[in-house]
């Protein structure tokens, strides 16, 4: 089983985010659930969703205390919650940012993890280009496509047109594809460099 845990404020599309990711998943052939934490859902305050996907009927229920992969939609939060409790240190980092893990403070933090699992996008300012609202979940989704290969751009695709209609949808659709795009031509670059 692969278990997400999505750290974002109110307002951010946090639960849409983990929805989405399901659909996704579930699309992909997968057994898969979301669910928000419920705590206040104020514009602004800490939100949590979680994400399980398997190849297996899921019946566990309760909050992900040890999750596979952690994206993190603002990165305010880094200094305010504990967002990388429980984290494998196999696990996957997905951060909203245009700044690096060490412009982040978090350097010293991730030295022992894969860097492969590592990776910040800048997910509001593609939301903001393509959809005119600076919601970072959905490019941040097609980012973790990309990142963890277990669903496929065309499965986000399919999943954002179960929620959006019209000019959203399209708008979403194309910030996902730039940020899953834009993984994907940092890994290869990667790749390449390292046999370089």
């Amino acid at each position: 089983m692969f278990q997400v845990r999505i750290h974002g404020r109110g307002g951010q599309g946090v639960v849409t985010g983990a929805e989405m990711m399901s659909i996704a998943a579930f699309l992909g052939g997968r057994h898969a659930q979301a669910f928000p934490s419920f705590g206040s859902e104020r514009t602004g305050a800490p939100v949590v969703a979680f994400c399980r996907m398997d190849d297996r009927e899921i019946r566990l229920r309760e909050p992900i205390m040890q999750p596979d992969a952690i994206i993190i939609q603002d990165p305010t939060l880094l200094h305010q919650v504990d967002v990388f409790s429980g984290l494998k240190k196999d696990g996957y980092i997905l951060i909203n940012t245009t700044r690096t893990f060490a412009e982040l403070g978090l350097g010293e933090f991730v030295k022992d993890f894969q860097p492969a699992h590592l990776l910040t996008v800048p997910a509001s300012e593609l939301a903001m280009k393509h959809v005119g609202r600076a919601v970072p979940n959905v490019p941040l989704l097609g980012a973790f496509a990309a990142l963890c290969g277990l669903i496929s751009l065309d499965a986000v695709q399919r999943a954002i047109d179960d929620k959006f209609k019209g000019p959203v949808a399209l708008g979403n659709k194309a910030a996902a594809a730039e940020a899953y795009k834009s993984v994907m031509g940092h890994a290869k670059q990667d790749e390449e460099t390292h046999h370089a």
